[in-house]
C-alpha cells in the first residue's frame, strides 16, 4: 500500500521590506514553503528575509496573506552565500591594552610597569642572562574582553566555569550593519542567518572612533531586546560586537546582556577588525584565563578564515 503524501501548505501574500541602509522591496504574490497550515506575520517575515537572504532589512510588513495547500517547492536555500576563500588566514580582532587606555568612560585605565626590572634581575642570574616580569593593575572590563554570566548573575558560570566549547573553535556568522541609518540591531536583521551553535559576530563598524571621545558618547549601536531573545531561542553559542556596549547604555536594564547571559551565552565587546571577515566561513576563538570569581577578562579575539 502506498504511503500517503502529507499535505503540504503555501504561503501566498505581499510583503514589504525597508532596509536599514536605505531604499526598501516590495513583493506582490508571493508564494513560500510554510511547515504547517498556518503562520503568523512575524514569522512569515523572517521566512522571507531568509529564503531570499536579505541582509540590513528591517521589519516585514504583510499583507493579503492566505494559505494554499500546495506542494513544496523547495527554496534557494537560508543563509548568505559563502564566500570564496581559497586560502587559510588569522584575523586579529582585539584592540591592543596599553598604559593608561581608556575602554569604556567611568572605568579605571590599566596601569602597567614593571615587578622585576632587567637591571635588577641581573643579581639574580649569571652574567649576560636577564629577564622582565611585568605587572598590571586593570578592571576585568579592560580592551576587548568576554562577559560570562557570572558578571551579570550572582549563580552564573564564572570565567573559570564556562566550557571551552562556548569559546573557541566556533563556526561563525558575520552580520554587517556597518551604515545602517538605526543604532538597534533588531530580530528581522538576523533572521535570513542560520545561528544556532554558532558565534554571531555583529559588525557595525563603531570601532572606527576607538580611541576619541565619540566611542564611549552613547550613540553607539547596540542590540536590541527582542533581537537578544530571538538568538536565545535560536541556541546561539556566542555573540560579539565591535561597540562600546552591547545594549544601549541609556537603558539601565540592560535587556541583551541580561537576556544572553541568563541563557549561558557569552558576549565579546569592543571588538575589532569585522569588516575582514566573510559573512560565513571562518572559525572563531575568544577564550579568557580560568580565572575564578571573575565575570569579564580580556581576550584575543581572533578568527580563522578558509
Amino acid at each position: 500500500m502506498a504511503r500517503e503524501r502529507p499535505i503540504e501548505h503555501r504561503a501566498v501574500f505581499d510583503a514589504e521590506v525597508p532596509f536599514t541602509n536605505g531604499g526598501g522591496l516590495q513583493a506582490t504574490g508571493f508564494r513560500l514553503d510554510i511547515p504547517g497550515d498556518d503562520v503568523s506575520d512575524e514569522a512569515l517575515g523572517e521566512l522571507f528575509l531568509r529564503h531570499l537572504g536579505l541582509l540590513m532589512a528591517g521589519s516585514v510588513t504583510i499583507g493579503n496573506k492566505r494559505i494554499v495547500q500546495e506542494r513544496h517547492r523547495g527554496g534557494r536555500g537560508t543563509e548568505a552565500t559563502r564566500s570564496a576563500e581559497p586560502e587559510r588566514r588569522l584575523v586579529e580582532l582585539s584592540h591592543p591594552i596599553a598604559d593608561g587606555m581608556v575602554t569604556y568612560p567611568g572605568l579605571p585605565a590599566p596601569e602597567m610597569d614593571e615587578f622585576l626590572t632587567r637591571e635588577a634581575s641581573r643579581a639574580h642570574y649569571a652574567p649576560g642572562t636577564e629577564f622582565s616580569i611585568g605587572r598590571i593593575t586593570m578592571v576585568g572590563n579592560t580592551g576587548t574582553y568576554l562577559d560570562s554570566p557570572f558578571h551579570r548573575y550572582s549563580e552564573g558560570a564564572d570565567l573559570a566555569d564556562l566550557p571551552l566549547e562556548r569559546l573557541a573553535d566556533l563556526e561563525g556568522v558575520l552580520v554587517r550593519v556597518a551604515g545602517s541609518q538605526e543604532r538597534a540591531i533588531g530580530r528581522s536583521t538576523l533572521a535570513p542567518y542560520e545561528v544556532r551553535g554558532r558565534a554571531v559576530l555583529l559588525h557595525t563598524g563603531w570601532d572606527r572612533h576607538w580611541g576619541t571621545p565619540r566611542y564611549g558618547s552613547g550613540e553607539h549601536p547596540f542590540l536590541a531586546a527582542h533581537a537578544a531573545a530571538w538568538l536565545v531561542e535560536q541556541g546561539t553559542a556566542l555573540v560579539g560586537i565591535d561597540s562600546l556596549n552591547i545594549d544601549d547604555t541609556a537603558d539601565k536594564r540592560r535587556p541583551a546582556h541580561t537576556t544572553l547571559l541568563e541563557a549561558g551565552i557569552p558576549v565579546v565587546e569592543h571588538m575589532r577588525g569585522l569588516e575582514q571577515l566573510p559573512p560565513l566561513g571562518f572559525r572563531f576563538h575568544a577564550a579568557p584565563p580560568l580565572v575564578s570569581q571573575f565575570g569579564t577578562w580580556p581576550v584575543r579575539a581572533f578568527a580563522i578564515v578558509g
